[in-house]
C-alpha cells in the first residue's frame, strides 16, 4: 500500500477534486492519496465526491483554514466471466 500527497492549496472548486481523481487513477486499489487543501468547498466536495465515487475518505481534518483529506483508492470491481 503506497502513500501519495497532493498539494492542491490555492486552487478552487472544482480543482481540487479533480485533481485528486486523476492522481486516485494512477494509484493501485487500496493505495492512501492525502490531499492537502485551502478552498472551503473541498470540504462538502470530498464528502460528495467520496460518497459517489466508493474512494473512502479514512480522515479528514482543518487547521487554520487548511485542510487534509485522506482517500483511500476502493477496491477495483471483479469483472465475473462470460
Amino acid at each position: 500500500m503506497a502513500d501519495t500527497t497532493l498539494d492542491v492549496q490555492g486552487l478552487t472548486c472544482p480543482l481540487p477534486v479533480l485533481k485528486a481523481n486523476k492522481a486516485l487513477r494512477s494509484l493501485a486499489a487500496g493505495d492512501r492519496l492525502t490531499v492537502l487543501a485551502t478552498d472551503p468547498a473541498s470540504v462538502a466536495d470530498f464528502h460528495a465526491y467520496s460518497r459517489e465515487t466508493g474512494h473512502a475518505l479514512v480522515a479528514f481534518s482543518e487547521a487554520q483554514g487548511k485542510f487534509r483529506f485522506v482517500l483511500k483508492k476502493r477496491e477495483e470491481p471483479v469483472s465475473s466471466a462470460s
